[in-house]
Order: structure tokens, then C-alpha cells, then sequence
């Protein structure tokens, strides 16, 4: 299986301040656990996300404010969220990275992608950035699909809730967004009960977890939740905020897996969606080790064929309590 490698140099040059967790080697670990993955990589530099894409997530104000910020050369725009002269355009190429690797699938050029880039983008709201995040980067690409007319599944294994692409999509019944995240936790949001709004009523689907929670219940929700969503809502496109904050090794996130748990995920996954037509996108994670094994488990879990695996315990109450609220939209157990 080939799989893309899309990343762009001015990943490095949106330069943290000093001991911020989000910072530049991020990427390089990421891009390490691609390489050292089974499948075989093909690299490919991320084209910037036009304005006409960006535009289709965020207000005009609010991009021409963010690019005058960071060209004014940057600062703190909140307690977490900084900016530089460079992030201008590495906001800009790192919403276009998910958009690259959709084309060399579309291409046939690979059967998967993987965004090695950053800032993350999943908190970052119509008119807001938040969380680390200047541009919501799986939103875009979403974006740039549903216009084309393809039904997209977004699913969000960051330890934190995308409180941005919910709010990007929440009318909408085009995507599908489900969020597994810690709970309570930052940003707040994430409640089993927000389920989307008017068309799109259903369509958003969060599964809160507790902290430290490990794979046992992430593999309960997958088998008993988001596997029977998926196949209902049959999507033609699959996005993954693939945060490795959950690992029991990430100084922020607060829950209990290993690599292997990002494996079996991504193995049902790829199970799902005849692996391929799918891109995974870094979000959080920042632990430099558990990025790398743990991106590698991803691709080589997705590209495996393995079954989805059912736990046991089914994944313990709170997946009990997902599943009565979700199912007076989906056929669950």
C-alpha cells in the first residue's frame, strides 16, 4: 500500500515560544513515524489552501486580520495560541496539505494520505483561532469535498474535543463529524447530547470519555458506535484528526493509550473505508516518541485488513450512555 507523505517547510518556520508544547519537532517526529511505517511512502509538498478555500470555513474579516497579524510580525493571541511573520503561510500550506494528499488519491497516485503539518487546525472556529490552531485545516478539506458533491465522514481521536470543526458542520448532513475526547476537559465542549442542528440533526456524534481512559474503551466505542454509524452513513471520503495526545505518554492529554490502540482504530478504519480514500491530519500530541510509534501504527494498522476488535467489556458506562443518545438516530446495538 502507498501511502502520501504531505508536508511543507514552513511547518518549521511558525517557531514556538520557548518550552511551548506545540513546536516545531512535532512535525519531524510525525514525518519519522510515516517513514518507518510498513507502507510505501510516497512525499509530496502541500500546495496553500487558495482564498476561496479558506473561505468556505472562515469569515473574510477574520483571514484578512489573521494574515495582517502574522505578517505584522505575530505575537500571543491568547494564553495558548501564538503567531510569528511565518505563519501566515504555514496556516496557508498547512490547510492545503489534506487538500494535496485528496488529489494524489484522486490521482491514483496512493491509497492513503497523511498531513505532517502544522498548526493544527480542529479548534479553530469560523472567526477565531483557539488551542493552538490559526486554521481549521480538516474543515477545509471537508469543505472543498462536500462542494464536489462527496459525503465526508470526519473522525476525531485528539484527547480534545474539535470544538471548531463541530461548529463548521453542525447544520450540515453532508458530514459527519464524531469526536472521541476527554471529558471534562479543554475547550468545554464535546457533550454527548450536542448531536447537530436542523439538516444536519444526527450528524454529529460525541463519545466523552473520562481521563485516563484506555484502549478498551475506545475499541467499545468503535465497535458499538462509530463502525455501525460509518456503515450507515456510507461516506465517500474519510478525515481523521489524528491527535496522539491520548497517549499515556502526552504531558496534556490525560488518557492511557499506546501506539497499538491508534493501530487497532486505524485498522477499523481502514476495514471501513476498503483502505483507502482516507487522510489523516496531525492535530495534537506531544510526546515526541508517541508520535512517532504511534503514526506508524496508524498507516500500518490501516493498511492491515484486521478486523475491528469488540472488547469484552463493550467499553464500559459511558459508551452505554453514548449509545442511548445516538440511538434515537442510528441503529446502534
Amino acid at each position: 500500500m502507498r501511502s502520501a507523505l504531505v508536508t511543507h517547510p514552513s511547518s518549521l518556520e511558525h517557531v514556538s515560544p520557548a518550552e511551548h508544547p506545540e513546536r516545531p519537532e512535532r512535525v519531524t517526529a510525525a514525518i519519522e513515524g510515516v517513514a518507518t511505517s510498513d507502507l510505501e511512502v510516497v512525499r509530496a509538498e502541500a500546495r496553500a489552501a487558495t482564498r476561496e478555500e479558506l473561505l468556505a470555513v472562515h469569515d473574510s474579516s477574520f483571514l484578512d486580520w489573521l494574515q495582517g497579524f502574522c505578517v505584522g510580525g505575530g505575537g500571543s493571541i491568547d494564553a495558548d495560541t501564538y503567531a510569528v511573520g511565518r505563519s501566515w503561510d504555514a496556516a496557508r500550506f498547512a490547510a492545503g496539505a489534506g487538500l494535496t494528499a485528496i488529489e494524489a488519491i484522486e490521482r491514483g497516485d496512493v491509497d492513503v494520505g497523511f498531513a505532517a503539518v502544522r498548526p493544527p487546525g480542529h479548534h479553530a472556529e469560523v472567526d477565531r483561532t483557539m488551542g493552538f490552531c490559526l486554521i481549521n485545516n480538516i474543515a477545509v478539506s471537508a469543505a472543498a469535498l462536500v462542494r464536489q458533491g462527496r459525503r465526508v465522514a470526519i473522525v476525531d481521536w485528539d484527547a480534545h474535543h474539535g470544538n471548531g470543526t463541530q461548529e463548521t458542520f453542525f447544520r450540515s448532513p453532508d458530514v459527519l463529524y464524531v469526536s472521541l475526547h476527554h471529558s471534562p476537559f479543554y475547550p468545554g465542549t464535546g457533550r454527548i447530547q450536542e448531536v447537530g442542528r436542523g439538516l444536519g440533526i444526527g450528524a454529529t456524534v460525541n463519545i466523552p470519555l473520562s481521563g485516563g481512559s484506555d484502549g478498551s474503551v475506545y475499541r467499545g466505542a468503535f465497535s458499538r458506535i462509530i463502525l455501525p454509524i460509518l456503515d450507515q452513513f456510507d461516506p465517500e471520503w474519510l478525515l481523521v484528526s489524528a491527535g496522539y495526545d491520548g497517549h499515556v505518554s502526552d504531558p496534556l492529554g490525560g488518557m492511557a493509550l499506546v501506539a497499538e490502540d491508534y493501530g487497532a482504530m486505524a485498522a477499523a478504519l481502514g476495514e471501513a473505508m476498503n483502505r483507502t480514500n482516507t487522510v489523516f491530519y496531525l492535530e495534537g500530541g506531544y510526546d515526541l516518541r508517541a508520535i512517532s510509534d504511534s503514526v506508524a501504527a496508524t498507516l500500518d494498522g490501516f493498511a492491515s485488513g484486521l478486523p475491528a476488535l469488540d472488547p469484552p467489556d463493550g467499553g464500559g458506562p459511558l459508551i452505554d450512555s453514548a449509545v442511548e443518545v445516538l440511538s434515537l438516530f442510528w441503529d446502534l446495538d
